[in-house]
């Protein structure tokens, strides 16, 4: 059985995640790390400026909102990817769908509870075909726009009953994020600039056409084929983490890609197989010259791409992510996360290394600090989920 040791690993993160050398197009990026995490839309823009020569937010949103060559939706681990609309009916099928079910008892728990006064499920149908109905007419539109047009989806509902957190929750946010699990709603241009997540919406099929309809399990083994080449070697655990899939689920699409075991090191995964893909067993070298330097920003899809992290963190985990495994924005050095970096008031870029490197790196962290300084030109991203040494250093 071959053997893929921490340096190999570094070497094919640094190659396929477009660290070593830029990528060619947006859409290519987000394809080659199937998907970059959109939770934070902060996220998206500041992984495609690490890894795109020239990059502006201008190309990302003519991409998204003008060709409309990518799509933003749900998907893995049931949080919002940015993708290449050519994986779009993957993800949606091989993830996306085993969502509804939940969402659809959910909805119907709560408007039970509520009561309206016609039988929920007919009460639903009637929402959604009302909510399609005008937005086909309107055009795009934000959720307080669409509940003028269709008063029902304005009406509160209590969530939480009995419990020290109950609230009320409008119909508008239920129904809308069950249609678009659905893959009836695409989420349209935001209310506000690049880092808002209050998106307008639209029917599907009138965005990008409708998705295909492609057998579960054929997009599973498609999703997985994908990910050992952004990702491979991989262990079982890390794709069912990355994935949300049963681990039944996760074996067949290794089988079914023929997927090839091999060994490596690190978190005791060396005792259970990784994978690689049949076709993809040769050896890749460490790109030579100097260490290559990278700002990531907080989850992106390198540093979400494992469970385990062992070969790529060492020992800086804990100061890396929140309590709730969220990665803040990190400093990579060779394929491996040495530090932590935030923004100052006025968009300052401070780091924090978390152990020594050479002089001549302090250096160039520096320079890629002031670069991304210069970039943001005095805007502020908070991350939506800090850590808190991401607090620290940023003064918050």
């Amino acid at each position: 059985m071959r053997h893929v040791d921490v340096a190999e690993r570094r070497a094919r993160l640094l190659t396929r995640h477009h660290l070593a050398a830029p990528g060619s197009s947006i859409e290519q990026v987000a394809g080659d790390l199937v998907g970059l995490h959109s939770s934070d839309p902060a996220t998206v823009v500041l992984s495609l400026w690490a890894r795109l020569a020239n990059f502006e937010v201008a190309d990302l949103e003519d991409a998204l909102y003008e060709r409309r060559s990518l799509l933003r939706l749900l998907a893995m681990r049931r949080t919002m990817f940015v993708v290449p609309l050519e994986l779009t009916a993957v993800l949606q099928r091989a993830c996306t769908d085993a969502l509804v079910p939940v969402e659809r008892r959910k909805l119907r728990q709560l408007l039970t509870a509520a009561g309206p006064d016609d039988d929920v499920d007919t009460w639903i149908a009637r929402l959604e075909g009302e909510t399609l109905a005008a937005l086909v007419e309107h055009g795009p539109l934000p959720a307080a726009r669409l509940s003028a047009l269709v008063p029902d989806l304005g009406r509160r509902i209590d969530t939480a009953v009995g419990k020290q957190y109950a609230g009320t929750v409008g119909v508008s946010t239920r129904l809308l994020f069950m249609m678009s699990a659905e893959g009836k709603l695409a989420r349209g241009r935001p209310l506000g600039s690049w880092i808002s997540s209050q998106y307008r919406w639209a029917p599907m099929e009138d965005w990008v056409g409708p998705l295909a309809d492609i057998p579960a399990p054929e997009a599973r083994a498609e999703l997985a084929r994908r990910w050992l080449r952004a990702f491979g070697p991989g262990t079982t655990e890390d794709l069912a983490w990355w994935s949300k899939w049963p681990k039944g689920q996760v074996r067949a699409a290794l089988e079914a890609i023929g997927a090839e075991a091999v060994t490596v090191d690190g978190d005791g995964a060396s005792a259970s197989p990784a994978w690689l893909l049949p076709e993809d067993d040769a050896p890749v070298a460490s790109p030579r010259g100097e260490p290559i330097v990278t700002l990531l920003p907080a989850l992106d899809p390198t540093i979400m791409g494992w469970k385990e992290r062992h070969w790529y963190l060492g020992p800086h985990r804990t100061p890396m992510f929140d309590r709730n495994g969220n990665a803040g924005p990190t400093i990579w050095v060779g394929g491996r996360a040495v530090g932590v970096w935030s923004q100052r008031a006025g968009g300052v870029v401070a780091t924090r290394l978390l152990e020594p490197v050479p002089v001549a790196v302090e250096r160039r962290i520096a320079d890629e600090a002031a670069r991304l300084t210069d970039w943001m030109r005095g805007r502020r991203v908070i991350p939506r989920f800090p850590t808190p040494l991401d607090k620290e250093l940023a003064g918050r």
